[in-house]
């Protein structure tokens, strides 16, 4: 019987104030993907921090302004990735703070993944197979100059119809690879049910649907380029007058855009928003293509899904304010989130909640959807649970399993993309 010799635990630096727990290694096989540390480069030290004493949202906030990011709630606790100055800034709160270490057996990258040239295969194939109602658009280039794509499925797909439109977002995160696999679940379950599937027969011909399967290429191909998953978040764009490399694409976006402590100014950081909005190309590509949907001044998309993991929430905007109500959101606005929301995660098992229900974050798409272009929409955050389910890096063994497991919910939502706002019986008002 062959057998294994396990790596030792990288020697972090331990932060003041931070004590170190070596995580057992039937929780460690589990715990790969919140947990592995980045690669032996010089790159920011990444590590994984469980943080106690932590119990409402403020707190949460107050923590993840450190530049730290929240990768899990709990009841009163969180875990975090963060560099060890965080960490410490983190201690110095006054709450208590653990240094994760893990032995790391199993944890090169999961063939099972979708790459990135993969993924654009996929997409050759889809757009060949139904050239009727697929096909396939450069929108722009990632900072490394790769294509990001965008698919329209839609009857009559040649023709830019008056018809709602639905936005799928995938892979903001370089290290949420599930969510790739989500946009190539949809890309099969709308072409391949086409004609065979007289409810998706009926959203194909009715409604403009686009998919970007990986926001983030670069991202992605970068953790998974590595002997180890590299917990990769940021884009790989170099950021000038520092060694740093990445902006975190969640927070570039040009909605209170670093307002209100949801994003870090530091270039290191895992959370860091960029030097401006829209300083990402990537996150310009996505913007101005949204922005190219506004067709004599009316924008065509009525409602959009951003994909991401893990903890299984579907999220709506807005993240910057714990308010409802906002100059920016009147009383049936945040309704119709809310109940679209709500009736979606019947669906899918998923938690329904406010995004800053969880911590303030600012510069999301989630919120600039809504504050800039007025798209109903929400953040799936996707298996597993929590990281004791495989974190960010589940095995793909369950790709097939937790895919499949939001189609009715993504149907719900094409189902009403038409007028979000007849969910809470306001169509007259809204869409008269």
């Amino acid at each position: 019987m062959e057998t294994t010799r396990f790596p030792s635990p990288r020697r972090a630096r331990i932060p003041k104030g931070v004590r170190r727990t070596l995580v057992p290694l039937t929780a460690a096989a589990l715990l790969l993907g919140a947990l592995a540390p980045g690669s032996a480069t010089a790159e920011p030290e990444y590590d994984l921090y469980r943080v106690d004493g932590v119990e409402t949202a403020r707190e949460r906030t107050a923590i993840a302004s450190t530049g730290a990011a929240i990768d899990q709630v709990a009841a009163d606790a969180v875990l975090v990735t963060a560099t060890p100055d965080d960490a410490e800034e983190i201690a110095d709160l006054g709450f208590g703070v653990e240094l994760l270490e893990i032995p790391q057996p199993f944890a090169n990258p999961d063939p099972g993944y979708t790459t990135y040239p993969e993924l654009l295969d996929i997409v050759d194939e889809v757009t060949a197979d139904h050239p009727d109602i697929a096909a396939s658009t450069v929108i722009g280039t990632s900072h490394q100059g790769r294509d990001i794509v965008a698919i329209k499925i839609s009857d009559n797909v040649g023709v830019d119809e008056d018809e709602p439109e639905v936005l799928f977002t995938h892979a903001q995160h370089a290290r949420e690879h599930l969510t790739v696999e989500m946009a190539v679940y949809l890309l099969d379950l709308l072409t391949d049910g086409y004609g065979t599937d007289q409810r998706i027969t009926g959203l194909v011909d009715e409604r403009e649907i686009w998919i970007v399967p990986n926001v983030n290429p670069d991202g992605s191909e970068y953790d998974m380029a590595g002997t180890n998953w590299r917990n990769w978040r940021k884009n790989r764009q170099p950021n000038a007058g520092t060694s740093a490399i990445g902006t975190d694409l969640n927070r570039n976006w040009d909605y209170r855009w670093g307002c209100c402590g949801g994003s870090s100014g530091n270039p290191s950081s895992i959370t860091y928003r960029g030097r401006a909005p829209e300083s990402a190309p990537e996150v310009r590509v996505i913007a101005d293509f949204v922005r190219s949907r506004v067709v004599g001044g009316e924008q065509q998309i009525t409602a959009a899904i951003d994909f991401h993991t893990y903890s299984e929430l579907i999220l709506w905007p807005f993240g910057y304010t714990y308010n409802e109500v906002t100059g920016g959101m009147t009383r049936e606005e945040y309704d119709t989130h809310v109940a679209l929301g709500t009736h979606m995660a019947d669906a899918n098992g998923y938690t329904p909640q406010q995004a800053s229900d969880l911590y303030i974050t600012d510069g999301s798409i989630n919120d600039w959807l809504w504050g800039d272009q007025r798209i109903i929409n929400f953040t799936y955050e996707m298996y597993p649970r929590s990281a004791w389910g495989g974190g960010f890096y589940p095995p793909s063994s369950v790709i097939e399993r937790e895919t499949a497991r939001n189609k009715e919910a993504v149907l719900r939502l094409l189902d009403y993309a038409d007028c979000p706002y007849r969910i809470i019986g306001e169509e007259d008002a809204y869409c008269g």
